[in-house]
């Protein structure tokens, strides 16, 4: 059974119909680019092949309820009409229904908020995007209900649109203050491209990467350590970055540059600077990213991720000792570059090997992390692939 049968089945056992219609969108890997994205700054991320799956049917009583394979919880039911009394929600404090459920309420209410009206629906959701492991599994949940609701509801908006209405739903019905970047990678993701991301302006330019092309792949190697954005530690490190910019007296820090670090350590205490610090160089290192694809190929990127895994290790502190392994352990057997990727506090790593190494580069991982004492990880590889669709 596929992710895509479990939503059509569940859905039938919610309602003892068929869907409407089903609808799906990716999970994403940054290939480079973290906790830029709220700071105006630029990412690299790609569509998986992973997706969330929506089978949806609507009905004529003005109600939404949403059920999913992933969740023990009871299908959870509300009038569309209650979603305003619902969002937004506090910062800081847990979401009105199951956070699970805020995901697709978030999006029903967020696209409200936009304009858009229609029927009643019920939504059935299943996934085979890893959960917890910095894959974007919400931002799927977003992009599969936001792609079925625009149809639905005839709203007529387009994808960087239904990306906004995504983050929304985020950060306002769930809570979690993440950035656009998630949203714009399940939403515009095309095979063997990445989307360079200028997250000020949401211009999105399509990056061939040729993984394949140039005889590597992309081992993700997802930790099993969960996390979750809700948490302190990311929205931390997101006031650590607006104090940042406040010091420095501009809007955000994408308008600081790297020949600006040495006024700005003059100015700040240590932790406010490094965290400055890992923004501004990961900006750079987006488009030195960007520029050694066009120039050079996939083969030559290595270095840059390994810098960036460094900086988010000792500058961001946003690294964990099993995502530190993962690193460690696959440079140590060939990779020829790897860093985690996501918010951090857990979830995966990436690592960019030949497609020969792979078995080898894996068994140093699993073995790595036995060693260590850790739960073993989770490994396998992926592509660039599309975005959000229609499935059936």
């Amino acid at each position: 059974m596929t992710a895509q049968d479990d939503a059509t089945t569940l859905f039938e056992q919610l309602t003892g119909q068929s869907p409407d219609g089903i609808w799906s969108a990716p999970g994403r890997v940054n290939l480079i680019g973290e906790h830029t994205d709220y700071n105006d700054g630029f990412v690299l991320p790609f569509a998986i092949p992973h997706r969330t799956y929506a089978a949806v049917g609507m009905r004529d009583d003005g109600r939404i309820r949403v059920a999913s394979t992933f969740a023990d919880d009871a299908p959870v039911e509300v009038a569309l009409s209650e979603l305003a009394t619902l969002f937004p929600t506090p910062t800081g404090e847990a979401p009105a229904v199951a956070e699970w459920a805020a995901y697709p309420l978030g999006v029903a209410w967020a696209l409200q908020l936009a304009g858009a009206a229609g029927q009643g629906v019920d939504i059935a959701i299943a996934s085979d995007v890893p959960v917890g492991a910095g894959l974007s599994s919400s931002a799927a949940i977003e992009g599969a209900t936001a792609s079925a609701l625009n149809d639905l509801w005839d709203a007529g908006l387009d994808r960087t649109a239904l990306a906004r209405i995504g983050r929304r739903a985020e950060n306002e019905a769930v809570g979690a203050p993440t950035g656009i970047m998630d949203q714009m990678a399940s939403m515009l993701g095309e095979p063997d491209a990445a989307i360079f991301l200028d997250c000020r302006t949401l211009d999105a330019n399509l990056i061939p990467v040729g993984i394949a092309e140039a005889g590597l792949a992309i081992l993700i190697m997802d930790t099993r350590v969960q996390h979750a954005h809700a948490t302190g530690g990311y929205r931390e490190r997101r006031e650590a970055c607006e104090r940042g910019a406040a010091i420095m007296g501009v809007p955000s820090l994408r308008d600081v540059s790297v020949d600006d670090l040495a006024r700005a350590e003059e100015l700040m205490d240590d932790v406010t600077f490094r965290r400055v610090r890992h923004i501004v160089t990961e900006n750079q290192r987006v488009l030195d990213t960007v520029t050694t694809l066009r120039e050079s190929g996939a083969s030559a990127i290595g270095d840059l991720l390994v810098a960036s895994h460094a900086s988010m290790r000792d500058d961001f502190e946003i690294s964990v000792p099993e995502l530190d392994t993962a690193v460690e352990s696959a440079l140590a057997a060939g990779a020829i570059g790897a860093r985690m990727t996501g918010g951090g506090f857990g979830g995966a790593a990436i690592a960019l090997v030949e497609q020969g190494a792979v078995h080898a580069v894996s068994d140093a991982v699993t073995a790595a992390f036995a060693a260590s004492g850790f739960a073993s990880p989770h490994l396998f590889t992926v592509t660039p692939a599309a975005g959000a669709r229609r499935d059936a």
